[in-house]
């Protein structure tokens, strides 16, 4: 009942969001398009962090692994589109494997500064292999829409389209899945690894199965955002965007899937929103670039003293149960530090 359920909202939520591209200019719809790519990076992220209890900073780089894997196929394979997603998200889940098999190792501050050395070192090798990756020029996509539409249907609604179907299949197997064994187990391992392990559990399986899931939804994330922008290059996903995501990540509610549609939309829609604000104030260009960077700041401030269960975790608050609940912001830190650490606190 729970999978009809899922799939009976995601079908209600498509037809709602149909409708809606109907109504949006060219451009809002490609702004839309932008925010339905984010969500499942975003989602992926909040499930990581929010019900495994595993930090991640360099989530940007699996959405440059899924990017660059569906520009490639595109390029030289000239698959389906609908192919190029999965084999994408698939490239992108081994990719997590083989960091999560470092994560199954690290802890805490540790985790996330193997994640960040991740996100700062991968756009490197487009520089380096740049027969293979286009360099700084990155590589092109190029995404026609299907000729049943007609030849006159706007390519900005098919994005819209494409992505809003592929991000909602995302979060309707993520629904299940984090409410299935996997994720009662991945809890049990987020709130006490000495307990799940007495109860039985794998927690080092656990741990790289969060990972591998998680860079799956961003290896997805990315060959949708890549088909948004029509381009790919190591500019797109440096260390900024892995910390607009988990910014987004934390703002939306973490645990919450519904918090990560939040989160994206802020991602997407604040900058271009405060930064025209900003020039139409009189603030120079050199400010206004930066407006963003700092409302970001304080936002994420006024949440987390607010509201410190995210966006989501206010909307429980304010609606009570009917809202899906948040988790509570950085708790995965708190919990995973090093044993050494709680053990020297003990003793103070």
């Amino acid at each position: 009942m729970t999978m009809l359920r899922h799939v009976a909202i995601a079908v209600a939520c498509g037809a709602l969001l149909l409708l809606l591209s109907y109504r949006l200019d060219l451009y809002r719809d490609l702004q839309f398009a932008e925010v339905a790519a984010e969500v499942g990076a975003v989602a992926g992220l909040t499930v990581l962090i929010g019900i495994s209890g595993q930090i991640s900073i360099g989530h940007g780089a699996f959405m440059a692994i899924g990017s660059y894997a569906a520009a490639l196929l595109l390029l030289h394979q000239h698959w389906n589109i609908g192919y190029v997603i999965v084999a994408s998200g698939l490239v992108a889940a081994a990719a997590g494997g083989i960091m999560g098999i470092a994560a199954a190792r690290l802890r805490g501050p540790y985790l996330a500064g193997a994640t960040l050395m991740l996100a700062v070192a991968l756009p490197s090798l487009a520089d380096k292999y740049q027969s293979v990756f286009g360099g700084d020029q990155g590589l092109s996509v190029s995404i026609t829409p299907p000729a049943a539409l007609g030849a006159t249907f706007p390519l900005q609604r098919w994005f819209v389209w494409l992505s809003c179907a592929a991000t909602l299949v995302l979060l309707v197997l993520l629904a299940n899945l984090v409410r299935s064994r996997i994720g009662r187990s991945w809890r049990a391992v987020r709130d006490d690894e000495i307990a799940a392990s007495l109860a039985g559990l794998n927690v080092a399986r656990l741990q790289i199965l969060a990972f591998v899931v998680s860079a799956a939804c961003a290896g997805v994330s990315g060959t949708l955002y890549a088909m948004v922008t029509t381009i790919v290059t190591p500019d797109a996903f440096t260390l900024t965007l892995s910390i607009g995501l988990l910014t987004a990540a934390v703002l939306g509610g973490l645990g919450s899937l519904l918090g990560a549609v939040w989160g994206a939309a802020i991602l997407v829609l604040a900058p271009p929103f405060l930064q025209d604000f900003a020039t139409s104030h009189g603030f120079s260009s050199a400010v206004s670039s930066n407006v963003p960077i700092a409302a970001y700041g304080v936002v994420l401030i006024v949440v987390m003293l607010v509201f410190p269960a995210g966006i989501q975790g206010g909307l429980r608050r304010l609606l009570g149960p009917a809202a899906p609940v948040a988790a509570a912001p950085f708790s995965a830190l708190r919990r995973h530090a090093p044993a050494r650490e709680e053990k020297e606190e003990g003793t103070v």
